[in-house]
């Protein structure tokens, strides 16, 4: 089931791409694979997945030692600072950072563990208060301090929508992250690049590809209902 339904979203970002003129080699599809066990992670590695995205660092803990070595991990929920020493060797991108804080955190431990860490900021462009995000407003100043942080590269910017029934409600929100990434890449800033945007999730990753997305996030739509028992 996970290969079929990987081709199927496949299809869609390459439909959603020719909607709008875009090459679907612009587009990287994280598997997102919280909660799920190893062997279905499996199962989409040989379907050719090779991102996959974690919201919880144990779960990457778990996993990292006993799949495929040439995965990339992403990073993709909240990340506390008292867990940043176990992944930032670990990930290739984080895609959560919310404060200057956090960004520091990463940086002071790849020094120690002698990396590079590439991250995202993660905006909170709904201003929804159940989410976590830096806000539209506060967005540039914290990418202009994270900038200046040895060791740590702002690579764009991260968003979660809000959970609509309809996904055009949230084509507004996509946008207004597509036009955060240029007013922030019209002010050069050393070390900063806005290449990515990570944004759309199952229920509205073709939207988000039309309106910009570089990467969507989709869990439910590769391995079905997430089990939050475990």
């Amino acid at each position: 089931m996970v290969k079929e339904n990987l081709e199927q979203v496949r299809e869609n970002i390459k439909k959603a791409c020719e909607k709008v003129g875009r090459d679907v080699s612009e587009i990287t599809l994280i598997s997102v694979s919280k909660t799920k066990p190893v062997p279905m992670l499996q199962e989409a590695y040989d379907a050719g997945s090779r991102d996959f995205g974690e919201n919880k660092v144990q779960e990457i803990m778990d996993k990292y030692p006993v799949l495929p070595q040439d995965i990339r991990w992403h990073m993709i929920g909240h990340l506390q600072r008292n867990k940043v020493k176990y992944i930032v060797n670990k990930v290739f991108l984080i895609h959560s950072v919310d404060s200057l804080r956090l960004a520091e955190e990463i940086s002071s431990q790849a020094e120690k563990k002698q990396v590079e860490v590439d991250v995202l900021v993660e905006v909170n462009i709904a201003q929804e208060e159940s989410k976590f995000g830096t806000s539209r407003e506060e967005a540039i100043s914290l990418v202009e301090e994270i900038a200046k942080l040895p060791h740590v590269h702002v690579k764009g910017l991260m968003t979660i929508a809000p959970f609509v029934e309809n996904p055009e409600d949230n084509r507004k929100y996509f946008r207004q992250i597509k036009e955060l990434s240029v007013d922030i890449m019209k002010k050069n800033i050393d070390n900063v690049s806005m290449g990515v945007l990570s944004m759309g999730m199952t229920g509205d990753y073709m939207v988000a590809v039309e309106e910009g997305a570089t990467m969507v996030r989709v869990g439910t739509g590769i391995f079905g209902e997430r089990n939050y028992n475990i």
